[in-house]
Order: C-alpha cells, then sequence, then structure tokens
C-alpha cells in the first residue's frame, strides 16, 4: 500500500503546476510524516502534530545536516542508489537513499528540457573532475543521462584534457552546427580551464554555446562571489552570460539560472526564506534575505521538505531568488532536538 502511494504522488508530481502544489504538498507531507521514522521522530520532538498542519507554511522542515548520520528514507525500501555529498576533505558527508533512480532521471529530464528545450538539440560536455573522481555523484548520475539524450560521439565527460576538451568543442561544432552546445562544469573547473592559458576565441563564433557553473570551489580554491566569478569567466570564454544549476546531493529537483546569478525553479520546487536567528519562522517576502528551505515535491522516498545551509533573497517578484552564500556551523539550529 505504501509503494503504491509513492507512485500515485510521483505521478502527480510530474503533472504539478502552481495551482495544485499546496495540495500535493500537503499530502506529501502526511505519506512522509507518516513513513519515513526520522521525519516523523523529528516532528515529534518539535512538538507538532500531523493534523495541525494544515498550510504549507505550518509544515516543519528537516535540517540538511540529517542527511550526514542518519538514513533519511520513507517507505522503508531499499535503496537502489545511494549519493554522496564531496564534502571537504576531513568533513562529514551527505547521504541520499535513493529507492528510484529512474524516477530521479525522468524529473531531472523534464525540469532541464522545460528550462533549455529537447536534449537531442544538444551536444553536452561536462567538466566535472572532483565529481569524476568519486562513484556516487548525484551530479555526475543526472549528467550522464543528459549525455544518453543527446547521441552525440562528441559529448562526454573530460576530467582534466583541456586541449581534448577544446578539440571536441570544435568538432562538435563543425559537425553539427545547428545544435546548442553545453559546457557544464563544476566552478572551480571552469575557473581552471578558463585560466589554463588556452585560446577560447574561437566561441565567438558558436551562436547556441552556453555555458553553466555549478557545485563551487569544493575546496579547491578561495570562495569567490558567483559575480566575481561570472566576471572572470565572462571575459575568458567571450560569452555574454554564465547560467548556473541549483541543486543538491539530498534533492532530487534542480533550479537553473540563465545568467547574473538570478534562479528560477520547476513546479516541482518552491523556496521559502526563514528568519537567520530562527529556524522554526519563516520571513515574510518583503524581508527578502533569509535561510532557505526548499520543498522538492520530487523527493517522495526521501524528505521533501529541507532546511537547507544557504542563505537567500528574493527577487521583487518574490519568486526569483539569488544565493548569497551560506550559515557557517554555529548558526545551524534545530539538530540538537534529536540524537545525530
Amino acid at each position: 500500500m505504501q509503494s503504491s502511494n509513492a507512485d500515485i504522488l510521483k505521478q502527480r508530481v510530474l503533472s504539478v503546476d502552481e495551482s495544485n502544489f499546496d495540495s500535493l504538498a500537503l499530502d506529501i507531507f502526511q505519506f512522509q510524516a507518516t513513513n519515513n521514522p526520522v521525519y516523523r521522530q523529528y516532528i515529534e520532538q518539535l512538538g507538532k502534530k500531523t493534523s495541525d498542519i494544515t498550510s504549507v507554511s505550518d509544515i516543519p522542515f528537516l535540517p540538511i545536516e540529517f542527511f550526514k548520520s542518519q538514513t533519511i528514507i520513507t517507505n522503508q525500501v531499499p535503496s537502489k542508489v545511494v549519493f554522496e555529498s564531496s564534502g571537504t576533505t576531513g568533513s562529514q558527508t551527505s547521504r541520499h537513499y535513493v529507492y528510484d533512480p529512474d524516477f530521479y532521471v525522468k524529473v531531472a529530464i523534464q525540469i532541464f528540457e522545460k528550462f533549455y528545450g529537447a536534449l537531442a538539440n544538444f551536444q553536452i560536455l561536462a567538466l566535472l573532475p572532483s565529481y569524476l573522481e568519486r562513484n556516487n555523484s548525484s551530479l555526475v548520475y543526472m549528467v550522464k543521462s543528459f549525455i544518453e539524450q543527446t547521441n552525440s560521439q562528441y559529448s562526454g565527460f573530460f576530467l582534466n584534457d583541456y586541449k581534448g576538451l577544446i578539440e571536441s568543442l570544435k568538432n562538435a561544432h563543425k559537425a553539427n552546427p545547428n545544435q546548442k552546445i553545453l559546457l557544464i562544469g563544476v566552478t572551480f573547473g571552469l575557473l581552471d580551464l578558463a585560466e589554463s592559458g588556452e585560446d577560447f576565441s574561437f566561441l565567438k563564433d558558436f551562436d547556441d554555446v552556453i555555458i553553466m557553473e555549478t557545485g563551487g570551489m569544493k575546496g579547491r580554491r578561495k570562495e569567490l562571489l558567483r559575480e566575481e566569478v561570472h566576471e572572470i569567466l565572462t571575459a575568458a570564454f567571450g560569452v555574454k552570460s554564465i547560467h548556473s544549476e541549483y541543486g543538491m546531493t539530498e534533492l532530487l529537483s534542480q533550479g537553473y539560472s540563465y545568467g547574473e546569478g538570478i534562479f528560477e525553479l520547476p513546479a516541482s520546487m518552491r523556496v521559502l526564506l526563514r528568519d537567520v536567528n530562527d529556524p522554526f519562522t519563516l520571513v515574510d517576502s518583503s524581508v527578502r534575505s533569509g535561510g532557505i528551505n526548499v520543498i522538492d515535491l520530487a523527493n517522495i522516498d526521501s524528505c521533501s521538505f529541507i532546511e537547507t545551509k544557504d542563505l537567500g533573497s528574493f527577487l521583487p517578484d518574490n519568486r526569483r531568488f539569488r544565493i548569497l552564500g551560506r550559515f557557517d556551523n554555529s548558526d545551524i539550529r534545530g539538530c540538537n532536538l534529536m540524537t545525530l
């Protein structure tokens, strides 16, 4: 019964829109509050009753730190894939136990194509060195599924072979000049490429090249503001803007930015902002900035309501947002309600 309920919810996620987001979110909450032991215990420790949760703003958000010490699963079904965050040297990593990786791929493809069009019209070159060095990266899993949809001999992963990457970019454009090219890279990898001394002037002749950064520095380089990163990359590659992907090991859905670090979300996601000093209080949209809480309706087999360590601010339309930075460990509240 639990499994069939999850399947029904997943079908609803694939067709969700703004008009039925709230009702689906509440249904998923009730399902996870009943069938996810860690989330249920967390709710109980907060002194909440599931019967009292009648609006999305009432839903408790699970601190993302729990993924580092707990097995966050709904339905108690065995996972087929375990995604693990990269972390920095010596840090504890998060684990996301994924029962239905095919659903993850379906959601990720649907989201990407909603933002950018059919993957069959793309050639994708991926520069993800820190992720390729592991075998449990959700980002690699997603990008691999994208590459398989392109059916291009030039789509693929590159470790540190910059000359090979540049040659593939040139060959991809020459062979299929009407196809879009996506170069997606971890932020530090794209910066290393930009500063490699290679000549990227040929990119000015590419009408449909998209350069997309994701993943940050991973301890490999000094942290920079996104604006600084994009200034370096646009100057090096000669493009007007740098796109970005907003995703996490602990989530199944992704947000995208067409430039200037302004993110938009798919129908299956919503961002709410919380007070930086009180994680249990959501801030009014007029405040514009705060800690980011994410609702990811696709995360049915895990937890759809995550209190992240990111700080963000809304644009005046109260929908699009920017990432401002991250909390340090001293700012994390709420986890001490349960023994980790």
